[in-house]
């Protein structure tokens, strides 16, 4: 039996990568901040909270060694460190230090403790920056970040490669672009417009919901089929990096039309613009190529654009009818 250590295992990604490798029979570990007082609320909806055993690993990482010293995993996944691009211009320090520090420090315990293990880094979309229009970014488009969590990321995938080289490290970065599903948290997007179309159908809020710029554009894809690709990735004879992506782009304008559909509802009627919602440096255009991971992996994105928004809509109803039958 393989063991697994997903460092951030309580978020949307870790969640979903613990229940995939658990089908795969994994002994799978994970870590959080404080994994003594966490709830751990995603393992738990996943119905998988008592098959998977939790370490306490602080953002600078200083029970790591200890944690990889005991476990000597075989493989390990970084998707740990802050998420929020917003928050990352208000605190780029905290951006810096759980991202790209983080993965620097794992990448050196590894090769002291166990330079046999296959590491896994999340970088991420925001690293390209803003794309020209009807392009898309592949696995050789250059770097160009708008954030600080972006420059962190790139940061982080460019140690990854270096260590790679120059440690002979089995250990790859997935570019991934936005990715979503039911267990997606509140600052996201998607989850905002998700919630608010809901709640307005059940006639629980004010009937308005305040966003940012509708014209910008992603690649969304759904969070349960990018980890599979995650796996894939360490399952390759040499280590390489790829971009995760569907393909697709859509404006946020086109997200909140299908997602209010959804709920027989005009986006037009309940979506407001506010200015204070604007990135400070906006990503304007985001697609990617999925073309490498197609053809080295054998993995492509099967839930698209207008799948998706009808899965979140889906687990949005049965929660709203979850909540009023316990009322």
């Amino acid at each position: 039996m393989k063991t697994a250590l997903i460092l951030g295992v309580s978020g949307q990604d870790g969640a979903y990568l613990a229940r995939f490798l658990l089908s795969k029979n994994y002994a799978v570990h994970g870590t959080s901040r404080d994994a003594g007082r966490h709830d751990f609320s995603r393992l738990r909806t996943l119905g998988i909270r008592e098959r998977v055993v939790t370490h306490t690993v602080s953002e600078t990482g200083e029970a790591l060694p200890a944690v990889i010293e005991t476990l000597r995993p075989d493989e390990i996944y970084n998707l740990a460190g802050l998420s929020s691009v917003s928050r990352s211009f208000t605190d780029p320090q905290a951006a810096w230090t759980s991202i790209a520090d983080a993965q620097i420090r794992l990448l050196d315990v590894v090769r002291a403790i166990v330079p046999a293990a296959r590491v896994y880094h999340s970088a991420s979309s925001e690293c390209f920056g803003s794309l020209a229009l009807n392009s898309a970014a592949d696995e050789r488009t250059p770097f160009a970040p708008l954030s600080p969590y972006a420059a962190a990321k790139v940061a982080a995938h460019n140690a990854t490669a270096e260590f790679r080289s120059a440690h002979s490290l089995y250990a790859c970065s997935g570019i991934v672009f936005n990715h979503e599903s039911p267990l997606r948290g509140e600052p996201f997007v998607t989850h905002k417009i998700v919630s608010a179309a809901s709640a307005i159908a059940a006639g629980d809020a004010s009937g308005q919901l305040a966003l940012g710029d509708l014209s910008v554009s992603r690649d969304w894809g759904y969070a349960a089929e990018y980890v599979e690709a995650m796996w894939m990735m360490l399952q390759q004879p040499e280590p390489g990096d790829f971009v995760i992506a569907t393909g697709e782009s859509h404006t946020v304008e086109e997200l909140a039309a299908a997602v209010f559909a959804e709920f027989g509802l005009d986006h037009r009627q309940h979506v407001v613009v506010e200015e204070t919602f604007r990135r400070r440096a906006e990503l304007r255009y985001s697609r990617g190529n999925p073309a490498r991971a197609r053809e080295v992996l054998g993995w492509e994105a099967q839930t698209k654009f207008g799948a998706l928004v009808r899965l979140l809509s889906e687990a949005a109803r049965r929660a709203s009818s979850a909540a009023r039958a316990r009322q």
